[in-house]
């Protein structure tokens, strides 16, 4: 998807504040509606304030309001969610796409191809050849 005008300042802001560059955070496929939220959640006068007052250093310019609004961002691109009592959850892609997973190295649970439960039909791994009788049976300690 590509970057537009109104999503650029954004990508940019996001990049600042996740840590993540903006070609990480465009690979999601998410700029875009999660501009749109933040612009929703924040009201339109705290995100226009949030883009244009966070530039280089952001603990130089924030204040109370545009620092939970920088919190609320943060949580958006590494949860997939907006912040509150429940969270509001964007989309499940949102949350396969969170950058909480990408810091840690691992796939979001149940996101991976075969889904929840696929572990269950998973072969019986003691015996590596799969039941064609090449193996010993026994475990070598190699």
């Amino acid at each position: 998807m590509p970057i537009t005008d109104e999503t650029a300042p954004f990508t940019t802001l996001s990049a600042r504040l996740t840590g993540f560059d903006t070609g990480d955070l465009v690979a999601t496929g998410l700029t875009d509606l999660y501009r749109a939220v933040a612009s929703e959640r924040l009201g339109a006068l705290r995100y226009a304030r949030l883009l244009s007052e966070v530039r280089e250093d952001p603990d130089a310019v924030m204040d109370g309001e545009l620092r939970a609004a920088a919190r609320a961002v943060t949580y958006l691109w590494y949860t997939g969610s907006w912040p509150g009592s429940p969270p509001f959850v964007v989309s499940p892609r949102a949350l396969a796409e969170g950058l909480v997973w990408k810091a840690a190295g691992v796939g979001a649970p149940a996101t991976a191809p075969g889904g929840y439960g696929s572990w269950a039909g998973a072969g019986d791994r003691s015996d590596p050849d799969g039941g064609k009788g090449g193996g010993t049976g026994e475990w070598s300690g190699a």
